[in-house]
């Protein structure tokens, strides 16, 4: 009877320490943010403690690295050069500590990506329409650009699409290839990564994939078990759905992530899979406010709509989902508010908790396991 005890207090530790997570929350500094926000998530509940917050300048997108030892933000400079950050973390206190900054390479970083080997950074300019890798030393320091790769082009949108403007650098899940999206010439381009080579990043011929013009590519999601990726288009409030092979993408679908009869200002941002791969979620900006719910056919990838959630708030960029899939939390920048949703696991549907962390611009949030 000990023995069993004994196990079973063992097994309730366990498991309750496998549902806390540091929660991280990137925000712009223009307003009341001081920079990096850390919190304690208890995935049991859905409570939130303010841990401790580290000052930078308009982190705007956070990478944490594999291990969870260090963390990576761009800073978003209006008008001039951005930069990138480097934090060390101690899990043990929650507290940031900065390393050193680099510069990025271009204006406005707006994405971070960091490869398991924590070898390198690779980051996504927005307003200098390039994006670039950055070396990692073993003590998590940043070095200087090692590469950087300039976009050039325009879109149909004279006011949206002057020029290039590079959204997003994605890892493929095999981190054999980075998926970029660039907004400014409605062009996906993929290259292969290659952690090894003093310049990671090459482009395959026929890399490069055009989706609808107008469309403003921005964000992918990953299906957590097939080929299916998803691209979320800022300009037109849709989603594309594609078969990927390795470095090559079919076309599956085109769907709205907005209701059909909606009226108003477009402005997707942000796409997820959940952890089972059997729903798909985008947020809506503009006029819209809100998320959408898809259900992912498992044999074809397509796509079908399950219904449309108020964010609660204004403005939604970045979302995250919890990792068994429970929780949902959507940072919405204008209203200074992280509203956390309960997931449906039968139909995908989202349901407030009524628990909201209140923080200044949040625009990016990522989850560690303590």
């Amino acid at each position: 009877m000990r023995l069993i005890a004994f196990v079973t207090a063992m097994l309730f530790s366990f498991s309750a320490t496998a549902q806390n997570y540091y929660l991280f929350v990137g925000t712009y500094t223009s307003g009341k943010s001081k920079g990096i926000y850390v919190y304690d998530f208890n995935a049991a509940n859905a409570d939130a403690k303010q841990i401790s917050v580290a000052e930078a300048k308009n982190p705007s997108y956070l990478a944490i690295a594999p291990g969870g030892n260090y963390v990576y933000s761009v800073n978003e400079n209006s008008g001039q050069e951005g930069s990138v950050s480097a934090f060390s973390f101690n899990k043990k206190d929650g507290q940031l500590h900065f390393i050193n900054e680099e510069k990025s390479g271009g204006e406005d970083p707006c994405f971070i990506s960091v490869n398991h080997t924590r070898k390198w950074a690779i980051v996504a300019n927005y307003t200098g329409g390039n994006l670039s890798a950055l070396p990692i030393k073993a003590d998590g320091s940043i070095e200087p650009v090692a590469e950087l790769i300039q976009h050039t082009g325009t879109g149909v949108n004279k006011e949206r699409q002057e020029k290039a403007h590079v959204h997003s650098t994605f890892l493929t899940p095999d981190e054999h290839y980075v998926f970029t999206a660039d907004l400014g010439t409605d062009k996906l381009t993929i290259y292969h990564f290659n952690p090894n080579s003093p310049k990671p990043l090459t482009a395959p011929k026929d890399s490069v994939v055009n989706v609808l013009p107008g469309s403003g590519p921005r964000h992918f999601a990953f299906h957590p078990t097939k080929n299916f990726v998803y691209v979320i288009e800022e300009l037109t409030g849709t989603v594309d759905a594609f078969r990927y092979n390795g470095g090559k993408l079919s076309h599956l679908q085109r769907i709205n992530s907005v209701p059909k009869d909606f009226k108003g200002e477009d402005g997707s941002a942000d796409i997820h899979v959940s952890p089972d791969g059997k729903f798909l979620y985008a947020t809506n900006r503009g006029d819209a406010n809100s998320i959408v719910i898809y259900k992912i056919d498992s044999a074809t990838g397509q796509l079908h709509v399950q219904g449309f959630q108020s964010v609660m708030g204004k403005h939604p960029r970045n979302f995250i989902i919890e990792p068994t899939g429970k929780f949902l939390l959507v940072a919405n920048r204008d209203t200074d508010n992280i509203v956390i949703f309960k997931i449906n696991h039968q139909t995908g549907l989202l349901e407030a908790t009524g628990k909201q962390i209140e923080v200044p611009n949040p625009v990016c949030l990522k989850l560690l396991k303590k």
